[in-house]
C-alpha cells in the first residue's frame, strides 16, 4: 500500500523551475533517501510532501488524500496529524525546557500530556534531560528533542531534511539508529541527505538533479 504518491509534480519560483514533472511512489513503512547536489530540489520535494509548500502543477497524494487541493486550515490539520518533521536546524524555543519544547507540539494539537511528552523523550534517550534548556544540551541531544517532538502526535510519516548535518560522527550515529528504530516500528521515513553512507541505509534512493528525477 502506498504512503506517498507524486503525480507529475512541478514547482516554479519566479523564473526558476525547482521541480520538473516528478512522479514517485513510496510504500508504507519504506525508508527512502532523497539525494542530489545542492540546488537539485531535494528540500523543495520534501516540503511539498509534508504540506509546507504547494506544487505549481501535479498531485500530491499522502495516505490516499490529495493534499495539493486542501485549504490552508485543512493542510494545517494534515501536517499536525500525519507528518513528523525533523530539520537540520533544531528550531527549539530557547527559553523552554526539553519537555516544554515537546509539549509545544502537543499544544498545536489542542492537547497537552506531560507524561506522554516525557515518555517521548525517554524513547530518544533523554529521560534525564527533561528540565534542561536547549543551551544546556549538546547538538545531538537537541536533535533528539526534535525527534521526540516529531513523534509526539504519532505520525506515520517522518520527513527528515539533513537531520545529521550539524552533528559530529558520534551523535550522527545515535540519530541514525533512532531513525532505524522508527522504521522497524512501522514508520515511513523520507530523509534528504547528501551523504552516501546515510543514503546506503535506505531501502530506496531517489536522485534529483536540476529538479528532475534521474534515478
Amino acid at each position: 500500500m502506498l504512503s506517498v504518491e507524486l503525480q507529475e509534480i512541478s514547482k516554479q519560483y519566479s523564473n526558476i523551475l525547482a521541480l520538473n514533472s516528478i512522479s514517485l511512489a513510496i510504500e508504507k513503512n519504506e525508508w527512502v533517501a532523497v539525494m542530489g547536489p545542492s540546488g537539485s530540489g531535494k528540500s523543495t520535494l520534501l516540503n511539498i510532501i509534508g504540506g509546507l509548500d504547494r506544487p505549481t502543477a501535479g498531485k500530491v497524494i499522502v495516505e490516499g488524500e490529495d493534499i495539493s487541493t486542501l485549504a490552508p486550515k485543512q493542510l494545517a490539520v494534515f501536517r499536525r496529524e500525519k507528518v513528523g518533521f525533523v530539520f537540520q536546524q533544531f528550531y527549539l524555543v530557547p527559553y523552554l525546557t526539553a519537555l516544554e519544547n515537546v509539549m509545544l507540539s502537543q499544544y498545536f494539537h489542542s492537547m497537552t500530556d506531560e507524561q506522554e511528552a516525557a515518555e517521548a523523550l525517554q524513547r530518544v534517550g533523554l529521560g534525564d534531560r527533561l528540565q534542561h534548556l536547549p543551551s544546556e544540551l549538546s547538538g545531538g541531544e537537541q536533535q533528539r528533542v526534535c525527534i521526540a517532538r516529531a513523534l509526539i502526535n504519532h505520525p506515520r510519516l517522518i520527513l527528515a531534511d539533513e537531520p545529521t548535518g550539524n552533528l559530529d560522527a558520534e551523535n550522527e550515529q545515535i540519530v541514525l539508529e533512532l531513525l532505524e528504530r522508527l522504521h522497524r516500528d512501522g514508520h515511513t521515513i523520507i530523509v534528504v541527505t547528501h551523504a552516501p553512507h546515510i543514503g546506503e541505509r535506505a531501502q530506496k534512493i531517489v536522485r534529483l538533479n536540476h529538479g528532475r528525477l534521474v534515478d
